[in-house]
């Protein structure tokens, strides 16, 4: 897959660009709505013999729109966006530069600068996507804009649980720890990268080898908590149990997260090395305890919990 990030005016030749088949959407956590958008998509370029697209935007509006955002945290940032699209088969991925410039086109100039501009014969898109200034384009609106230059086709409403699936929603359930939740909306478990970094090598004492991971500041978290994990790492998994919190046990008043996980069965050294950490159940909240024996008695109890956890999950699916 190619990626191509574009900032409002691009410069790319539209004579130099292939017939394309676009799905068009921001498509933060691409969940099970997002993918019914771009397999469709997919399969239209399939039938057309044409390149797939997915047309998507950087940072989120609401970091441009609402006045003293900094930032915003993404289910699926850059990096593991870019490994769904492309495990769906999709060929280019083009990234728009969201800032004031592009908010306020119009929806035509929208339209002709990046849907007709980018040599798209066919745009997917959901029922409630809307371009152009202070979103004033609708898909009601389309056959007006394309004006027989592409052909369109919206996605309806997907559901589950008779609920719409939505990042909303995602958001929701990891504010929660709700991981099962989670997965079945997007469809997987969600994962994310960290780099394993020096922590303060505590858990070795406790007889609980932790790697200390440093992730991406515009990852969106679950709850703090005790969670079991899967670590991928050089194309094998591992189970394992993940703290994310402050270790209120042994330091006070702090308000960074950290991120250490205990991989069972693995005692490498793993210092400087990349894993990716899917998230799979909430086990409990993270909690001060008044001895190290108390803690070190329910790490075992966790680990013993997760590992039953696992052990039983295939009978679950």
């Amino acid at each position: 897959m190619r990626t191509i990030e574009l900032t409002y005016p691009h410069t790319l030749n539209l004579e130099a660009l292939p017939k394309t088949v676009a799905a068009i959407g921001f498509f933060d956590g691409v969940h099970l709505g997002h993918q019914q958008v771009i397999e469709a998509a997919v399969d239209e370029a399939k039938k057309r013999e044409m390149e797939s697209a997915v047309i998507s935007f950087f940072p989120h509006p609401s970091v441009v729109l609402k006045a003293g955002r900094e930032d915003v945290k993404y289910i699926t940032p850059l990096r593991e966006k870019q490994e769904i699209l492309q495990r769906l088969g999709v060929d280019r991925f083009y990234i728009i530069t969201f800032n004031k410039e592009l908010s306020s086109l119009s929806p035509k100039a929208f339209i002709d600068h990046f849907i007709i501009g980018l040599h798209i014969k066919h745009l997917v898109a959901g029922f409630d996507f809307t371009y152009g200034h202070r979103g004033q384009g609708t898909m009601g609106d389309m056959k007006e804009y394309a004006d027989n230059h592409f052909t369109y086709s919206t996605i309806t409403k997907v559901e589950m649980d008779k609920e719409k699936i939505s990042s909303t929603r995602i958001r929701s359930f990891l504010a929660a720890g709700d991981m099962e939740k989670t997965a079945q909306l997007l469809g997987r478990p969600l994962s994310l990268y960290g780099m394993v970094v020096d922590g303060e090598k505590r858990g070795r004492t406790l007889g609980f080898p932790t790697a200390n991971l440093k992730v991406n500041d515009a990852a969106l978290l679950p709850k703090p908590g005790i969670y079991a994990v899967k670590v991928s790492y050089k194309n094998e998994s591992y189970e394992g149990m993940a703290s994310l919190g402050t270790n209120p046990t042994f330091t006070e008043n702090r308000d960074s997260l950290s991120l250490e996980v205990y991989i069972f069965d693995y005692n490498n050294d793993l210092y400087g090395e990349e894993l990716q950490l899917q998230w799979f159940r909430f086990i409990r909240d993270e909690q001060k305890f008044t001895t190290v024996d108390g803690l070190i008695k329910q790490m075992k109890n966790d680990e013993a919990v997760i590992r039953n956890y696992f052990s039983e999950l295939p009978h679950r699916v």
